[in-house]
């Protein structure tokens, strides 16, 4: 166990909760689509409802392979290097998508919450 890698995981454990947070919120219909999902509702339709109520077990899986591969979740043995390496790409992918949504609200707490995933990813990846 390294310990930048497990600062990494609980870092973005807990980027990954607030953002869950925002969307269990969306999925209630709470007026908070501005920040999720491109940000042209303000309250989500129903699909896109159904879409932040996944994404939240989207995050779940996402904290267990980093916790796994920085070596806090008891799971030896299992290899989540592959895993944790497409967490890296799919986190830089979600800085450029969201650094150009037409949402103001979303580049601006979306894209940096995607740049401190993408970096603590790279981390927990390469440890």
């Amino acid at each position: 166990m390294n310990a930048a890698n497990l600062i990494a995981a609980a870092t973005a454990t807990l980027v990954l909760a607030a953002i869950a947070v925002v969307q269990v919120l969306a999925a209630a219909g709470r007026p908070v689509g501005r920040l999720v999902w491109g940000g042209r509702h303000e309250v989500l339709p129903r699909p896109l409802r159904i879409a932040s109520a996944l994404s939240v077990l989207l995050y779940v899986a996402i904290v267990l392979v980093l916790l796994a591969r920085a070596g806090a979740s008891g799971a030896p043995g299992t290899n989540t290097s592959v895993a944790a390496w497409v967490l890296v790409g799919y986190f830089a992918l979600g800085i450029v998508l969201n650094g150009i949504s037409r949402s103001r609200a979303e580049r601006l707490t979306m894209a940096p919450a995607c740049l401190v995933l993408t970096a603590c990813c790279l981390v927990v990846a390469t440890g």
